[in-house]
């Protein structure tokens, strides 16, 4: 084994050992339109597992792509200059990458259910419908259980409120009176005073 200090750099490899060199990152606009060039001809290719509707177990990562180009162009891409997210579903994709500052280019990518080949975009379009409306009917199903569910909570707390309001107004009821108030409407009670009237 060779110490990586004796060992030549990728960026240096030559085509002596049956390698190939890699691009070095794009100092210029020119350096970086020929490497959108490269890039532009290129198709990437991902076989991956997938289920019946088109979604990927796991995903295509924005790793997963600067690895490939470099594996297979030998260049050399930032994964934070890839612009897109990681790719959830089977299909064509163009996945936009900054090379320079006003260079951008976008790559073909295939991502492929394994052992298998890619469906005409139409099915494509069907699969993703079809599990949009499945996910849809998940989230109405969802809303409402927390509707019924926020309904008798509501329920419980205009029981307990009817509880406590009939207790109070029983309590009152019952509530003993002093031997200074008379009853009103008894009928031992003295009618008023007339000095007390005016």
């Amino acid at each position: 084994m060779t110490p990586s200090s004796v060992r030549p750099s990728a960026s240096t490899r030559t085509r002596e050992g049956g390698e190939v060199r890699a691009r070095p990152k794009a100092r210029t606009v020119d350096q970086a339109n020929e490497i959108a060039d490269v890039l532009r001809a290129a198709e990437l290719r991902f076989d991956v597992k997938a289920g019946p509707t088109g979604a990927l177990f796991g995903s295509v990562t924005t790793t997963d792509i600067a690895d490939q180009i470099w594996e297979k162009h030998k260049v050399r891409v930032d994964r934070k200059k890839i612009g897109t997210d990681s790719i959830r579903r089977i299909g064509r994709h163009a996945v936009p990458i900054q090379i320079f500052e006003d260079v951008t280019v976008d790559v073909r990518t295939l991502v492929v259910p394994e052992g298998g080949e890619l469906p005409p975009e139409a099915e494509l379009a069907a699969m993703e419908a079809a599990e949009a409306e499945a996910q849809a009917a998940v989230e109405a199903e969802a809303e409402a259980h927390r509707a019924e569910a926020a309904a008798a909570v509501e329920a419980e707390f205009e029981a307990e409120d009817a509880k406590e309001t009939e207790e109070t107004d029983v309590s009152e009821e019952a509530a003993p009176l002093s031997a200074d108030e008379p009853a009103e409407g008894d009928p031992d009670t003295p009618p008023p005073a007339e000095d007390e009237q005016q």
